[in-house]
């Protein structure tokens, strides 16, 4: 086929760019899974670093292995203290998201060695990465504040440790489990966008410190991860349950975008968005109901009821932001949540892609003039 004969198809939609056994989606019956393992059963027997595990080297961990891991996660989760300085001189204003591109990408210059055919060097890799991405989130956090860093703590396991060093406080039991399944929920999905970055960034053999940077950057976009902001910000918007029909007619009258609806494979409720659904009433059950979850499940049922047939319904976004602010996590960390886990799939993406790789060079059909003169600059 010649270049000119190519089909466009805008937005690559359905078009494969690999082969992959690391994820599956069937979008029609609402069916995801990692490995081969369903997204339900994760979720409710599993851990995220044992998820983690699955989803990079490809197979459920022994006990002794899972040990292992989770024991190199905890004794890398400090970072340069040239780190945190560089990080003391981003503004206070600036987004999350900003801050960890700028800080996933800085670990290269620390752990520059490209040993892409060393099986030790890429293991080291993912346990930094897994390890640091959450304490240079927490720090930013506590840095725009003015305080220091609250450092990691050794005792506690990886999801409690994250919401300690939110807080200085260790969560309820039940807190830092639900926050733990969030994380697995949010740990892989196909070549999504930001996952493509990641792919098409190792294509070109370089670190992997600067493949989670790439992907971050993708990943801030409000059509990609940050969509949970701004489900929180449209509910604040609609104010009382009264208001959901006549907002939800208004924006399909203009044909706007619902945040938290609506999924490029999914044609059915995502699968987890109905375990985050459930996970948000376990919690509001300890410590009380959200002010906006009437609202979010009113605006479920409005929306299913006018756009159902279309095959738009609740997608990831909508109800973990309500999970998150429950736990007391601030609107504008939850697309950096979404990273922390999400590194997990990316660093899945990356071990395949450089097991076989092949440099990602597509081609494009060219819509533009030829053998236009040169006009010389007195003339124009």
């Amino acid at each position: 086929m010649t270049a000119s004969a190519c089909e466009y198809i805008p937005g690559l939609a359905n078009v494969p760019a690999a082969q992959s056994s690391i994820s599956y989606v069937d979008g029609k019956k609402g069916i995801l899974e990692y490995r081969g393992f369903q997204i339900e059963d994760l979720a409710a027997k599993s851990t995220f670093l044992e998820t983690t595990y699955l989803l990079i080297w490809g197979q459920l961990p022994s006990k002794q292995q899972l040990a292992d891991f989770e024991n190199e996660v905890r004794y890398h989760r400090r970072i340069k203290y040239r780190i945190r300085d560089m990080m003391k001189c981003f503004p206070e204003t600036g987004h999350p998201m900003d801050a960890l591109q700028t800080s996933a990408a800085a670990l290269g210059l620390f752990y520059a060695r490209r040993a892409l055919n060393d099986p030790q060097y890429i293991r080291e890799a993912v346990v930094r990465l897994i390890a640091k991405i959450p304490t240079m989130v927490a720090a930013f956090m506590q840095m725009r504040k003015g305080n220091d860093p609250i450092q990691p703590n050794d005792d506690l396991d990886y999801a409690t440790n994250f919401l300690y060093m939110l807080t200085e406080r260790i969560p309820e039991p039940l807190a830092a489990r639900i926050f733990d399944v969030c994380l697995m929920l949010h740990a892989e999905h196909t070549i999504n966008a930001s996952t493509f970055s990641a792919m098409v960034t190792a294509s070109t053999m370089t670190d992997p410190y600067a493949v989670i940077a790439s992907a971050v950057g993708t990943l801030a976009g409000p059509l990609h991860g940050g969509a949970n902001e701004e489900v929180i910000f449209m509910l604040q918007d609609i104010g009382s349950v009264e208001n959901v029909r006549p907002y939800v007619e208004n924006l399909i009258a203009n044909k706007s975008k619902i945040m938290g609806f609506g999924h490029r494979v999914y044609k059915v409720k995502d699968p987890r968005a109905t375990i985050l659904q459930g996970l948000a009433e376990r919690l509001f059950e300890q410590t009380g109901r959200d002010e906006y979850y009437d609202i979010a499940v009113e605006l479920e049922r409005v929306v299913e009821e006018k756009l159902g047939s279309k095959g738009i319904y609740a997608n990831v976004d909508f109800y973990s932001g309500l999970v998150y602010r429950k736990l007391g996590i601030p609107t504008d960390l939850f697309t950096p949540i979404f990273a922390i886990a999400r590194v997990a799939g990316w660093l899945a993406h990356w071990r395949e892609q450089i097991g076989e790789n092949r440099i990602f060079r597509p081609t494009q059909i060219y819509t533009g003039g030829h053998n236009h003169p040169y006009i010389p600059m007195r003339e124009r």
